[in-house]
């Protein structure tokens, strides 16, 4: 085993080196420290090397970018880490990057070029529900995997279980099925009887609704606008009214289903019409990032708007999670994992675990082995050089990530845990509980 790690470590100094000088996908800074580059894509259809090609889909910018940024960081980490230790099927791997833009047109038109011009073999994205219901259509039609790391929306769910995806998807965070039952059993453990919605009109949010809605109900709350859903633009610049429906009803509290950069304005439109005094917000994956509440702002006395909100997103207790996150902060000089970060990491890793045990850098190839790689009868392993070493000498294995044991099923989905977060009254957020589902 020392020897094997030695070895691994050998290669990874030798492969940084050699991206350092021969791609330039590393900067050094003045302390010499290792960085990656957030947006840079230095990678084209030239330098493959006939090797395993992926794709990266993400909102650098747009309504998600909060929470975004992070994601090709991940995922070229990932890439980089395998390279280092032999690639996928004797050829190094390579990653191109994309900005979906938070938005559905801008993300087809990515994919299309990943897909056809790039002609990737998978795909680790997109993060939006809507940009990656829009993504998969090509992503199908090209036989191109597509696994997100946060696209949570139940529809994916029933139009697997459709056939429509022919396999060619899955994801490493769960379902807002779960997720949504699990911020319902936090509105009942909190005490609120009466609720109100707000969610943006997207798949994520007005499926996210429907499953809180049938949940809160079944365990004896109230829901004061269920005939009379508030369900905003994505687009929308004001948002007076909405907040006025969500928050104007004497609420315990508003379950909120936002997107960051939106759902700042809708709050602030609350706060200016004194509608939140004495209501909790209760609120989701969607905007877990303190830039989210920066952007809400602060009363005149410097605590922020939003001080004492509740939220819940998918939590990370993978078995992989403390390795991911030495290795994380090693390479991006300290760099906190961020929401989504692992799910991202998973992603990628099963992508190219998936291709070399099918021997195939192609899309079909990576679909017939994911669920094998992800939660098969093999051998438990954490981490991916190890992986692929059993994988090379024909081995099956079971990979444990980082976000958890991200067993893919049938429909593409895995099951997880829930963190409940709150925000403190500067705005920095604090993990302070998990919460399980109201499954009935």
């Amino acid at each position: 085993m020392k020897n094997y790690q030695l070895k691994r470590v050998l290669a990874l100094f030798i492969s940084l080196n050699w991206l350092t000088v021969g791609c330039g996908m590393f900067g050094t800074t003045g302390e010499n420290t290792t960085t990656i580059p957030e947006t840079e894509n230095t990678d084209t259809a030239e330098n493959s090397s006939e090797g395993l090609k992926l794709g990266a889909l993400f909102p650098i910018t747009g309504d998600l970018s909060s929470i975004g940024q992070n994601m090709p960081i991940a995922s070229q980490l990932a890439v980089d880490t395998v390279n280092a230790c032999g690639g996928v099927n004797g050829k190094p791997v390579t990653l191109v990057k994309e900005d979906d833009q938070t938005d559905p047109v801008a993300g087809t038109s990515a994919i299309t070029k990943l897909a056809e011009v790039d002609k990737v073999s998978g795909v680790v994205g997109s993060f939006a529900s809507s940009v990656s219901t829009a993504a998969l259509d090509v992503a199908v039609r090209n036989n191109v995997m597509m696994i997100s790391p946060g696209s949570t929306s139940p529809v994916f769910t029933d139009r697997a279980k459709k056939g429509e995806f022919n396999g060619f998807w899955a994801r490493t965070a769960p379902p807002d099925t779960y997720q949504a039952q699990a911020l319902a059993a936090l509105a009942q453990k909190e005490g609120f009887k009466n609720v109100s919605t707000v969610v943006i009109n997207n798949d994520y949010g007005v499926a996210f609704e429907s499953q809180f809605v049938n949940a809160f109900t079944t365990a004896g709350g109230n829901i004061l606008n269920q005939e009379k859903p508030v369900r905003y633009d994505p687009k929308a610049t004001t948002l007076d009214s909405e907040a006025g429906l969500a928050f104007g009803n004497n609420p315990d509290a508003v379950a909120a289903v936002l997107y960051a950069e939106t759902g700042s304005l809708l709050l602030q439109a609350a706060y200016k019409q004194g509608l939140t005094k004495g209501v909790t917000v209760l609120l989701t994956d969607g905007v877990y990032s303190e830039d989210f509440t920066k952007q809400v702002g602060k009363t005149a006395d410097g605590t922020s708007i939003i001080a004492g909100a509740l939220g819940t997103v998918p939590g990370a207790d993978g078995k992989a999670l403390q390795d991911f996150t030495t290795l994380w902060k090693e390479k991006t000089g300290d760099k906190p994992v961020t929401a989504f970060v692992p799910h991202t990491w998973d992603a990628t890793i099963l992508l190219m675990l998936a291709a070399q045990s099918a021997g195939s850098n192609t899309g079909e190839g990576i679909k017939s082995k994911i669920r094998e790689v992800s939660g098969g009868e093999g051998t438990e392993v954490t981490d991916p050089c190890q992986a692929m070493e059993l994988l090379r000498k024909g081995e099956k294995i079971n990979y444990q990530g980082a976000s958890g044991n991200v067993d893919v099923d049938e429909n593409g989905d895995v099951v997880g845990v829930y963190d409940v977060w709150k925000v403190n009254p500067d705005g920095s957020l604090a993990v302070i509980d998990k919460i399980s589902p109201i499954i009935k």
